[in-house]
């Protein structure tokens, strides 16, 4: 898709129905599962960069 320039003193103003109850709990559901699986991959990568750090001291 192709981006659009707006022409010098013209400006484009787009309006959008309103949710409804149900595009607003999907929505909503989305993002809260997007959260927890964003939280999990930084607590994994947390957990693995411990880990090589206790390593490499055993190794020193």
């Amino acid at each position: 898709m192709g981006h659009i320039k707006e022409p010098k003193g013209v400006d484009f103003i787009i309006k959008s129905e309103p949710l409804t109850d149900e595009e607003q709990a999907a929505i909503s559901e989305f993002i809260k599962n997007y959260k927890m699986k964003q939280s999990k991959k930084k607590v994994i990568i947390a957990k693995k960069s411990v880990s090589n750090t206790k390593r490499k001291r055993v190794l020193e």
